[in-house]
């Protein structure tokens, strides 16, 4: 008998216990050595951002151990606090990137989208997740994809920090592809869900796309002078 070659979402959370360990690699000089060593100067936006990224990151991580483990009622009830959680991670980044940019960049409308594609891709893999929520093949691939969003911030960094290869970004996007790529391919057999994988791969390769060629887009330019203005920080 040949081995299965499908992926078992229930093991997923043990998987992604590795974004942990990329987080810290990737923000270790810049945020985490200097926290330890109290020299950073960082005001409440990073703080606020980074503990609620780690708290999705956190909760990606144990929901499909709870499915493991037949925990069903209380991955229901981090379940719903997860509606809190993506609210509060929307409202940290937005905060972080209102206080990190000025009225005065050029192309601050591309500039605002490195951040906020994130943003874009994490909504929209939480509503797919929550829309068919009981529909498992789906609703798993979409949690999935939601905590696999933080790897290529992540990884940006720690490609940075401690290799030296040309092109770190494309390094990096290409590895985002190739993980979602594998993943597809591995959770092919779930017919009803196969379509998410690819779904995401589609909008990483669009906003990267806009992102690396430079495309000027007029809304975009707008809406970010129109942010930029707004009195939040």
């Amino acid at each position: 008998m040949k081995p299965s070659t499908t992926i078992k979402f229930e093991n997923a959370g043990y998987y992604l216990l590795g974004l942990i360990i990329l987080v810290l690699l990737g923000f270790w000089n810049s945020y985490f050595s200097k926290i330890f060593s109290q020299s950073g100067d960082f005001n409440f936006y990073f703080h606020f951002h980074a503990i609620v990224a780690f708290l999705w990151i956190l909760m990606v991580i144990i929901q499909p151990i709870l499915i493991k483990r037949r925990q069903l009622g209380l991955h229901r009830r981090i379940g719903r606090l997860s509606y809190y959680l993506i609210g509060l991670i929307f409202i940290s980044v937005l905060l972080l990137v209102h206080h990190r940019h000025s009225i005065n960049e050029e192309n601050l409308g591309l500039r605002l989208l490195v951040p906020l594609k994130d943003l874009i891709i994490l909504g929209t893999v939480y509503f797919i997740a929550m829309k068919y929520r009981k529909n498992t093949a789906i609703h798993a691939r979409a949690m999935i994809a939601s905590g696999l969003v933080f790897i290529e911030p992540s990884l940006l960094r720690t490609i940075r920090n401690y290799l030296d290869v040309p092109a770190p970004y494309m390094v990096t996007a290409f590895t985002v592809y190739l993980l979602l790529i594998v993943l597809t391919i591995i959770s092919w057999k779930h017919k009803s869900g196969r379509w998410v994988f690819p779904f995401v791969l589609l909008m990483y390769l669009i906003v990267h796309g806009i992102l690396l060629s430079g495309i000027q887009i007029g809304v975009l330019e707008n809406f970010a002078r129109w942010f930029i203005q707004l009195p939040l920080t």
